[in-house]
């Protein structure tokens, strides 16, 4: 049977503790025992746990050996900040799908009310990615950085760098990653509603980004960002 897995809160040598909502959540539904075993990730790496304490705030593991984890590819989505119930669905599934970081950018199409509300999401927003990381059984979440303007976001640093636009009618995504095989970091960046505009587009270029897209078919921004990631995700993995 396959250990559930959590991420822990605190790590200090061969012990491991969770408090707070994940410990509310292993007490109050779980209802854990002492001596059940768990697959925690510490950050460094995901050990079996076996649990020795559990009180009413904080539930203690003791770690054993190290479980076999498939490596990540590495995937870098910049992220243009839309409706943030959707956002925040965008932001779940490509955790699932293996983004190992998320970059909200504050594009020209970005509504100004969603644009200054962002830097106050930034909590919730990694709180999201860490319950989508332990469900999907990752050992750590993605890293989400602050929101950038995209002039900040431009320069990014990775091995290819593809800007998904509606407008490209030439290029596909796929035909990106096969003509440029064996780029082991990968920058997405994924238009806000009504897509990136056409100074944004020149930018992209000018900082030599590849456009591409993903068929003729016009898709939300949440839709695409989960796509995007699962093609790239899957054209990694078979490297």
């Amino acid at each position: 049977m396959t250990r559930r897995r959590f991420l822990a809160d605190e790590v200090s040598g061969d012990r491991a503790i969770l408090i707070g909502e994940h410990a509310d959540h292993l007490i109050r539904v779980l209802r854990v025992r002492l001596g059940q075993e768990f697959d925690i990730a510490t950050g460094a790496a995901v050990r079996r746990g076996t649990i020795v304490s559990v009180d009413k705030t904080r539930v203690e593991f003791d770690l054993q050996e190290e479980v076999f984890r498939t490596p990540l590819a590495d995937i870098t989505l910049l992220l243009a900040i839309f409706k943030f119930d959707r956002m925040e669905w965008a932001i779940e599934k490509c955790t699932e799908l293996g983004v190992s970081k998320i970059v909200p950018v504050i594009a020209r199409r970005t509504d100004s009310h969603l644009a200054t509300a962002a830097t106050k999401r930034a909590e919730r927003w990694q709180r999201v990615a860490r319950q989508a990381s332990e469900q999907s059984r990752r050992a750590t979440p993605p890293e989400i950085s602050a929101p950038l303007k995209l002039s900040q976001a431009l320069i990014v640093q990775a091995g290819l760098r593809i800007a998904l636009a509606e407008s490209e009618n030439q290029m596909l995504l796929r035909d990106v990653l096969t003509t440029n095989p064996g780029n082991l970091g990968i920058a997405l960046a994924i238009g806000p509603e009504g897509g990136w505009t056409e100074d944004e587009l020149e930018s992209f270029q000018k900082a030599r980004w590849i456009s591409a897209s993903l068929g003729a078919t016009i898709l939300r921004a949440e839709t695409a960002a989960m796509a995007a990631t699962a093609i790239v995700a899957s054209a990694v993995s078979s490297l």
